[in-house]
């Protein structure tokens, strides 16, 4: 049986193909919680004016007050003000445990501006972070915290800075269904010479390491009911260790922490935060 090739004319080939209305795929813009699995740039973390992790995400939003929490301490002592032109260590942790972790956080003066510099730690511990646009992001997207990194305020005083942090717990699902995104700000004023609080004095404040039980034993005195958080941080500023831990009481308290096994012998400090109260003291580990 002879085939039959029929060869149209150009001019008729374009009618027949117009005929048959044929049109590009259309672009939609679309968010997929793996966007972005190793970190963003741009301007994520939900300081006034900018979105947050939901501009991929597309979960909700909730308060990071009682989820994130962000310290900032200098040669391992927690720090409540800023000296210009300093550089302190910036710890950011996050409870619960979901199944994969993500977040942004940005420092910004009063009139929005950037404050001072961000600068990565290559052997932090927990997950790594990296720089990007001056802010703070994670470099993969794991279950893993602390995240930590460098802040090297501004040369000058320039008043209050506020930390802005966008957290995302993801359930690791492949979908955006079930993500939550966190949001929280941590403030911090420029301080003056003679602005030093001794933490033993105002809250009688102890801490000393208990061998026979691989813990530290501490008691201090508190005026509210607050909520308990236990940082253990090694002579180079370097969190080793941290938990959140219940609410403490009016008056007279006494706690003790287990600690990891793995936690070698040493000098290291003890950061104990109730709310915004801050204490601190150096123990010495010998197991």
């Amino acid at each position: 049986m002879k085939k039959i090739i029929v060869v149209l004319p150009t001019a008729l080939l374009i009618v027949v193909l117009l005929s048959l209305n044929i049109s590009k795929p259309e672009i939609r813009p679309f968010k997929n919680h793996k966007l972005y699995p190793y970190g963003v740039s741009g301007n994520y973390a939900g300081a006034p004016g900018e979105a947050n992790c939901t501009y991929c995400h597309m979960g909700n939003t909730q308060s990071g007050a009682t989820v994130n929490s962000l310290t900032l301490s200098s040669n391992g002592l927690p720090i409540t003000t800023y000296v210009p032109d300093s550089s302190y260590t910036v710890l950011l942790t996050m409870d619960p445990n979901p199944s994969t972790r993500g977040f942004q956080a940005v420092a910004l003066t009063s009139s929005n501006s950037v404050a001072g510099t961000f600068t990565s730690i290559p052997t932090a511990v927990g997950s790594s972070v990296q720089i990007l646009t001056n802010r703070a992001t994670h470099t993969d997207c794991s279950n893993m915290t602390p995240w930590s990194w460098i802040w090297t305020a501004p040369s000058t005083n320039v008043g209050t800075v506020t930390f802005y942090v966008s957290t995302l717990n993801s359930d690791g699902s492949g979908t955006t269904s079930g993500d939550i995104v966190y949001l929280s700000q941590y403030l911090i004023n420029a301080s003056s010479a003679d602005l030093v609080e001794n933490s033993r004095d105002k809250y009688n404040f102890s801490a000393g390491y208990s061998s026979n039980q691989n813990a530290v034993v501490m008691n201090f005195n508190s005026l509210i009911v607050g909520e308990m958080y236990f940082n253990l941080v090694d002579l180079s500023g370097r969190s080793v260790f941290t938990y959140r831990m219940g609410n403490s009481k009016i008056g007279k308290n006494s706690e003790k922490i287990v600690l990891p096994d793995d936690i070698k012998n040493g000098v290291y400090v003890v950061n104990m935060f109730v709310h915004n109260n801050v204490m601190e003291q150096k123990v010495m580990i010998q197991k």
